[in-house]
């Protein structure tokens, strides 16, 4: 299927829209008429797209800092500063989007994180198995917790809010419980360091990329340098890689494969995608399983950063994914989304929570942003769609 093709399927058809309605005739004779048929200008079409509000929102807030912040906000430093935990969000953050898109919540991926914090903890410093098996064995687990999320929501018929609201009390706890039996009464496991320092897999999963054209920008002026010659900037953080690579991936994957429209369709109206034999139950499945990995890729980026890891690792990280996905253009709905409006969702949070400390304001002002952009954000969505879709 082509990318337009997708772009109609993301796009909740009304009754009076639908061909054969009632009082409206389907067939090619009246084809002049058909409103799905008429062409739509530049801007009725950049309306459509679910990333716009993320955009503006982002507009917004790089205008607020210019004025409010100082200036070394804006240097090179202090955009791989703001990037990073931007990154580490907006790897949920996307696999997020993909389940909202196909109809479903995942509340229990902040908990995840410090749940495989955990097993990585275990599996590296308690079994001392190698760094490789270990990061594998990590995904596998949380995959596997994953795909047990979305097989409990299909199989009871309960809403996704609810099963994934109490494993994320389950993994809390769990967290809790396994770190002071594996620590001896510590809910904080140190030592990753020592482990990873001389692996080849060391700079996948921690440091910065690009650390030698930084080296190079900086030895020729092009970047700033430290009066020693190095760059004030190491390179950028390595969750960032990772950040830009899956937005890439999950794109290319809503957009051009037949998957995407699986995805859309699952979400929009799982009983005709099953008629179209669409394997609804096999993709909801899946997406929980991505969405569960997601946090496992982050706990393990966050184990190398920090040397530790805690059972408080991840905390109200789910909501903050949910609520960058839907900044992002994600309806609550289902059916409709994008991966990149998350990938801007997310820069919008790394901004606001890094950026108040450049300014005079208190950060705990972060708290009412959240609340108020996520209110925004869904009054805009579902209002701006209605409005150009022709919905009631």
């Amino acid at each position: 299927m082509s990318g337009v093709q997708i772009a109609d399927t993301s796009r909740n058809v009304s009754p009076r829209e639908a061909p054969g309605a009632a009082g409206q005739p389907s067939g090619p004779a009246h084809g002049a008429g058909d409103e799905r048929l008429r062409r739509s200008s530049l801007l009725v079409k950049l309306m459509r797209r679910p990333e716009l509000g993320a955009i503006g929102g982002l507009a917004v807030v790089l205008t607020f800092f210019a004025f409010t912040a100082n200036g070394s906000m804006f240097t090179l430093n202090g955009l791989m500063t703001v990037l990073n935990p931007s990154a580490q969000l907006g790897i949920m953050g996307v696999a997020a989007a993909l389940l909202m898109i196909g109809g479903e919540f995942d509340l229990s991926i902040g908990s995840m994180v410090a749940f495989a914090g955990l097993v990585l903890g275990v599996l590296l410093l308690v079994l001392h198995l190698p760094l490789l098996v270990a990061v594998i064995g990590t995904l596998v687990i949380a995959g596997g917790i994953g795909a047990l999320n979305g097989q409990l929501v299909i199989r009871t018929r309960l809403p996704s809010f609810i099963v994934t609201l109490a494993f994320l009390f389950i993994l809390r706890g769990l967290s809790l419980v396994g770190l002071k039996i594996a620590t001896g009464g510590s809910t904080q496991m140190r030592g990753f360091r020592a482990v990873v320092d001389g692996s080849v897999l060391a700079p996948f999963f921690s440091g910065n990329a690009f650390g030698g054209l930084f080296r190079a920008l900086a030895a020729h002026g092009v970047i700033e340098a430290l009066p020693d010659g190095s760059p004030a900037a190491p390179g950028v953080p390595i969750a960032v890689v990772w950040f830009v690579l899956i937005t890439a991936i999950a794109t290319w994957v809503l957009l051009r494969t037949k998957l995407g429209n699986w995805i859309f369709a699952s979400g929009g109206d799982a009983n005709a995608a099953r008629n179209s034999g669409v394997p609804v139950d096999m993709v909801k499945t899946g997406l929980f399983t991505l969405t569960a990995c997601s946090a496992a890729l982050v706990a393990v980026l966050t184990v190398f950063d920090a040397g530790s890891t805690d059972a408080m690792r991840g905390l109200q990280k789910e909501f903050q994914a949910v609520i960058a996905a839907v900044i992002g253009g994600c309806l609550l709905t289902g059916g409709y989304g994008s991966a990149i409006g998350a990938f801007f969702g997310s820069i919008i949070f790394g901004i606001v929570s890094i950026g108040l400390t450049y300014t005079g304001f208190d950060s705990d002002w972060f708290q009412v942003f959240l609340g108020a952009m996520l209110l925004i954000a869904v009054i805009f969505n579902n209002g701006l769609r209605r409005k150009v879709t022709g919905e009631r």
